[in-house]
């Protein structure tokens, strides 16, 4: 079996090397989102703040950081949206209201069906929707409490049904908005949900 390699600014052709450059870098830029203040800057729930977030992150390593995809995504059986009609989903997305914490779940539920990224979708997605639950209710998950198993089966139901997901996350909820180390930690998670798990976010932030 051939895996292919996305092509990268780093010029990397072997899989391995290219996830372990990408976490590293990457992990490195979501310290650099939160210490600058950056993160707070964005207009939460948009499609601009998250493919900023998109940008900030994975901007040194492959050229369509922060766009849109051009190309159709599946994994496994499941088709995310289609090109064609990906640029209408993501407007009607961003229209969705955010006022409650079931209204902002769904709507995080419906940008995970419509993937808008090439790469690196779920990770943006993750601090996108922090900075939503931020905004409105004061409030962000503790990633780090959220089991990596329980979470990817949620998530793979939610399309259909996301009352688990709701019920998952709504338990991992914290008022510690602020804390670097629930960020830290969250975005370790986070990874280690994509399979990334090399470096600790905590002792790239201190290079």
């Amino acid at each position: 079996m051939i895996l292919l390699v996305l092509e990268n600014k780093l010029h990397l052709t072997n899989p391995a090397d290219l996830a372990r450059a990408e976490e590293c870098i990457s992990k490195q830029n979501a310290v650099e989102l939160f210490e600058t203040g950056h993160l707070d800057e964005l207009n939460p729930g948009t499609v601009e703040a998250l493919a900023e977030i998109h940008r900030c992150l994975f901007s040194e390593i492959y050229a369509f950081a922060g766009k849109i995809r051009t190309v159709n995504l599946a994994k496994g059986n499941f088709r995310f949206a289609p090109v064609l009609y990906l640029e209408a989903a993501l407007t009607a997305i961003e229209a969705m209201p955010q006022s409650t914490f079931d209204e902002i779940i769904e709507k995080y539920v419906e940008m995970n069906v419509a993937h808008p990224f090439r790469e690196g979708n779920g990770r943006s997605t993750r601090i996108w929707l922090d900075s939503i639950l931020k905004k409105k209710l004061h409030q962000v998950v503790d990633w780090s409490r959220v089991d990596k198993s329980d979470y990817l089966m949620a998530m793979e139901r939610s399309p259909v049904k996301d009352l688990e997901i709701k019920v998952l996350l709504h338990k991992a909820l914290t008022e510690q908005i602020n804390d670097r180390q629930v960020y830290m930690k969250g975005i370790d998670a986070s990874y280690h949900y994509e399979g990334y798990q090399i470096f600790r976010t905590e002792e790239l932030a201190k290079k």
